[in-house]
């Protein structure tokens, strides 16, 4: 049987070190629109109490490699999220690229073996891969792989922003970067 096809070794510092910090990554925005979209989402949002305690309590560092670009919704809906959890945890690091900026990075997290963003990618204070996320909440990734399956994107599209509109507060996003987070802070197995 021949042998998979070996991806190169990512420096993962390095692309962490070339991304942008949010201040700096919503200063570049390519649309005032799309950058006042993603302030507005941001201040909407807040953290419960018990997760900016936990955030706050992170023992070590931990980064993130965010794949974001300002026009996209789901990029606009997701990375102030990530904000809002960075400014509880001293500890969490992100930094912004684009897709272009890293090729060999974003095709290694396409979705279905299409391009979606954004894709947040977690690492250990040593900048080891722990885990991603992206480009939605699993649950809505699971209604566009339906909707694929049977034709029908424009009503799985539907119920995913009807799923949205239920969770104003992105509980649901940020349970599973929660779990990330948690992976990328482990001290043991």
């Amino acid at each position: 049987m021949p042998r998979p096809a070996i991806l190169p070794v990512i420096d993962w510092k390095a692309v962490f070190d070339s991304g942008l910090d949010y201040a700096a990554w919503l200063a570049a925005a390519e649309s005032a629109e799309q950058r006042d979209k993603l302030v507005a989402q941001h201040l909407a949002l807040s953290l419960e109490p018990a997760v900016a305690g936990y955030l706050a309590a992170l023992p070590r560092p931990i980064h993130v490699v965010a794949i974001a670009e300002d026009w996209c919704g789901d990029v606009v809906r997701h990375a102030p999220v990530l904000q809002r959890m960075a400014e509880a945890a001293p500890m969490l690091k992100v930094r912004y690229i684009g897709r272009e900026q890293h090729p060999q990075v974003f095709a290694r997290f396409l979705t279905n073996g299409g391009e979606a963003i954004p894709k947040f990618i977690f690492l250990s204070d040593r900048f080891v891969e722990c885990g991603s996320w992206g480009p939605m909440p699993e649950g809505c990734r699971e209604l566009i792989a339906r909707g694929k399956a049977c034709g029908n994107v424009a009503a799985a599209r539907k119920k995913v922003s009807a799923r949205y509109e239920q969770d104003t507060q992105c509980r649901e996003v940020v349970a599973e970067l929660l779990k990330l987070v948690d992976i990328a802070a482990s001290r043991e197995p």
